[in-house]
């Protein structure tokens, strides 16, 4: 029995003090299939175990406001800006980008693709009735969707059946219009890393308005004392170092880079 309850403490002790901490990130980052580049390296590099909780941007803020992540990694910029000045994050720290697309049914009967502004595509969408997937989930994905309604002059609260919002991740929302042969808003890299294509293309790119910056913010110990914030700080520093600028940058699928790495160092 004592062996027994020496086995127990030193497995408790163990996982007490594994060099771990949890981060949380959202659906596009992790669909993208760079976490899965990462994590590894960053535990090679760092000794970090880092435990991912992958939700829509909304999510991953409230986890940090309560203290159950020790970081973020997300891409809705005003929100950001409002997690650190409400006290709930320390810092923003610009990491990488990608932009979003508009993808579609291969004949696009909205007629984005001759369209030279994304404001135009909107407008044609909404026009047309053509159906289109939101992810109705709070995202830096669906809150840019959202913007991009309301600068085309357009409420989507108005709009009709043709209008599906799922309340669903960014995998799981391009499954659910290439079901519907419907439209659909989304970061560049789950569109190349998403399998199931089907009938939809990429139809919309390039306008300025549509780039997608990530940031990482560590939650704020002075709120959260158990907050990891030494290995947050470790996280931080290989971020923005250069094995992450090799890794990022490097990352590629059909010869096409997803992310562009962009941390500037303090």
């Amino acid at each position: 029995m004592r062996h027994l309850i020496l086995l127990i403490s030193l497995i408790w002790v163990t996982a007490a003090t594994a060099d771990t901490l949890r981060m949380a990130v959202t659906t596009s980052f992790h669909n993208s299939g760079l976490a899965d580049v990462l994590l590894p390296a960053i535990k090679e590099d760092t000794g970090l175990d880092v435990h991912l909780l992958v939700v829509g941007t909304g999510q991953a803020l409230r986890l940090g406001r309560a203290g159950d992540v020790d970081a973020v990694l997300v891409h809705a910029r005003s929100a950001e800006d409002t997690f650190v000045a409400e006290g709930y994050g320390t810092h923003r720290r610009e990491i990488m980008y990608n932009d979003f697309v508009l993808i579609g049914p291969q004949n696009d009967p909205a007629q984005i693709a001759t369209q030279n502004t994304v404001t135009g595509a909107m407008t044609a969408l909404a026009a047309t009735h053509a159906p289109f997937v939101s992810r109705g989930d709070d995202s830096g994905t669906h809150k840019k969707e959202i913007a991009l309604w309301v600068d085309a002059g357009l409420d989507p609260d108005a709009f009709g059946p043709w209008y599906r919002s799922v309340g669903a991740g960014m995998g799981a929302s391009l499954n659910t219009a290439a079901g519907l042969d419907a439209y659909i808003l989304s970061d560049r890299a789950s569109w190349l890393n998403f399998a199931n294509k089907s009938g939809l293309a990429l139809l919309f790119s390039g306008d300025p308005t549509l780039f997608n910056q990530y940031a990482f913010l560590p939650v704020n110990s002075a709120r959260h004392p158990h907050v990891r914030t030494e290995a947050v700080q470790r996280l931080e520093q290989w971020f923005t170092g250069p094995q992450a600028k090799s890794l990022i940058n490097g990352f590629t699928i059909d010869g096409q880079n997803l992310f562009v790495f962009n941390a500037q160092n303090p």
